[in-house]
């Protein structure tokens, strides 16, 4: 299909007639249109399009359509179906009452297009264009930032389970592209054996059968490997992406010896989860746990603004694979943000967001103050509140060297790494630690085994990380402090939103791109709805409160 931009039409008067009558008092579309036009344009997806071919529908309405469908957490069909069906998205689409609608599939068509042209974010940026073109966005204010876990469209199968599964998926995708040379390939027994999901089949129970069947599919898949690899085979065969899962689960899953195919165990080195592909129709959701909560997918990040006398904006969307942790994604975030001119002064974060790098490097490089609770110190004497900590001892950056809370001072200052990070290991004289009074505040050795006297090590990171961490530590006792991060609670509320109306912890497709896809389109739904409350002076829905909850509060 080809697009040549047209300009947006005006509202048909009949519509705007029947409209009016249905709605008296607007609703969200009629005045969305009214005040803001259809927001997209044609031009905007010129790109996405070819210039030759069969005209193809208006990309500003299908770019409206699907804002609108994510925002009521609506299907392809029952957005088709709106379309044909709601006076009120027909006067947001300039359309004839008449008007037949489209097909269904076209909305599908249409995010493909956005996927395949790198322009996931499109709608999300448009969006927030009219945001900053209102006034209602601009930087340097304070944002937040906080995840939620996404499941995947898939469920998770046992290992047993998932090698069968793999290689039924491989044949299957053969027989759609090469049926002839496949089927010179297959032994008969393949039929009956890869004819059925795994799930349905009764697989054996005890250990050394599910062993020998897990064995005997692994010199299956070898064998079909083989077979792809052979100069018989055509080489884009072996890029079907079925045939790339099928290698890298048996990378993962089973080891070629002299004595033949093993499947592999826990000594033979399993892959750890953040590689482990655990279902071949989705090999990028992975698994992962935080707390209680275990699942199989992504996670997505949420940042917004959170200023006052301005609406809650979402100014970022991330998504990445379950098992990668919320402090990795920080920096992200912020060189998201920098790329959009959208850095704010202060972000509010939990503690998961921050460590000690991540305060000094998000003030050094991004003038950002990164507010939230810092880590703790990990020591017993900082758990069970008793004895010196860190804290308790006195560092001389310039001089190099550290004082305990006796007045010994450390006898080396040794630079070093730990887990790949700087840091410096201060150490104390065994004549000062061995006779020290407070030697129980401050050790709990086992005696050495050659009777030396213990000694105290502290373990400090590079100077300007340890003065943002103890800032940051002083800075939590202050009422201040407390004033301004009560601020972040509120993107609970962002995340509750996102999940009701726009079922954004069920990823509707296979795939990190496309699942990335469907969160983009989410926020910019969202956002569509903000600025619709925005403007009618809608005010922001109210936490939900139990009814005892609110009798316990009531005065006496």
């Amino acid at each position: 299909m080809c697009l040549h931009p047209r300009p947006v039409e005006p509202v048909p008067e009949e519509t705007v007639r029947v409209a009016r009558a249905a709605f008296p008092r607007g609703n969200r579309y009629l005045l969305m249109r009214d005040e803001l036009g259809a927001i997209f344009e044609d031009a905007q997806f010129t790109h996405l399009f070819p210039t030759r071919g069969k005209p193809a529908l208006s990309p500003w309405r299908l770019a409206l359509v699907t804002v609108m469908q994510f925002a009521e957490g609506l299907s392809d069909r029952q957005a088709a179906e709106a379309v044909r069906a709601r006076i009120d998205w027909k006067y947001a689409l300039s359309l004839e009452l008449d008007d037949r609608g489209f097909d269904a599939s076209v909305l599908c068509e249409f995010r493909a297009r956005l996927a395949e042209g790198a322009a996931e974010e499109l709608l999300f940026d448009v969006v927030l264009e009219r945001f900053r073109a209102m006034g209602l966005l601009k930087a340097r204010g304070r944002q937040r930032t906080d995840s939620t876990h996404v499941l995947a469209a898939v469920r998770r199968l046992n290992r047993l389970e998932r090698v069968g599964e793999t290689v039924r998926l491989a044949l299957n995708a053969l027989a759609t592209v090469a049926p002839e040379w496949l089927k010179g390939q297959v032994r008969p027994e393949w039929a009956d054996r890869y004819a059925r999901p795994f799930d349905d089949i009764r697989l054996p129970k005890g250990e050394n059968a599910r062993r020998a069947v897990a064995e005997r599919i692994g010199k299956d898949g070898f064998e079909l490997l083989g077979a792809l690899a052979s100069e018989d085979a055509a080489a884009w065969l072996r890029e079907i992406p079925a045939v790339e899962t099928l290698r890298r689960v048996w990378v993962q899953q089973y080891l070629r010896t002299p004595e033949g195919i093993r499947w592999r165990s826990d000594e033979d080195g399993l892959p750890p989860a953040p590689r482990e592909i655990d279902s071949p129709v989705d090999p990028d959701a992975r698994h992962s746990k935080k707390n209680s909560t275990s699942w199989l997918g992504y996670r997505v990040h949420l940042t917004e603004t959170c200023d006052d006398g301005a609406p809650r904006i979402l100014t970022r969307v991330g998504t990445a694979t379950a098992p990668t942790q919320d402090d990795e994604a920080t920096a992200e975030v912020h060189q998201d943000l920098r790329g959009r001119g959208l850095l704010p002064r202060i972000h509010l974060v939990d503690s998961a967001y921050l460590d000690a790098d991540l305060l000094a490097i998000s003030r050094e490089d991004y003038g950002i103050d990164l507010l939230g609770p810092a880590r703790r110190n990990k020591g017993w004497q900082a758990r069970e509140r008793t004895g010196f900590d860190q804290s308790n001892f006195e560092i001389d950056w310039d001089k190099e060297h550290a004082t305990c809370p006796e007045g010994k001072r450390s006898l080396s200052w040794v630079p070093g790494t730990r887990r790949g990070k700087p840091v410096v290991w201060a150490q104390f004289a065994r004549k000062d630690c061995g006779a020290c009074p407070s030697q129980k505040l401050c050790l709990r050795h086992k005696p050495a085994a050659d009777g030396r006297k213990p000694r105290k090590q502290i373990t400090l990171l590079p100077r300007e990380r340890h003065e943002a961490l103890k800032a940051a530590r002083e800075r939590e006792k202050t009422p201040e402090y407390a004033r301004e991060y009560r601020r972040r609670a509120g993107v609970e509320g962002t995340i509750s939103r996102a999940v009701r109306i726009c079922r954004i912890r069920r990823s509707r497709y296979l795939g990190l791109e496309k699942t990335r896809l469907q969160h983009l389109l989410s926020a910019a739904a969202l956002n569509f709805v903000r600025l619709s409350e925005w403007i009618s002076d809608t005010p922001p829905p109210e936490a939900r409160v139990s009814p005892f909850s609110k009798l316990m509060n009531m005065p006496a």
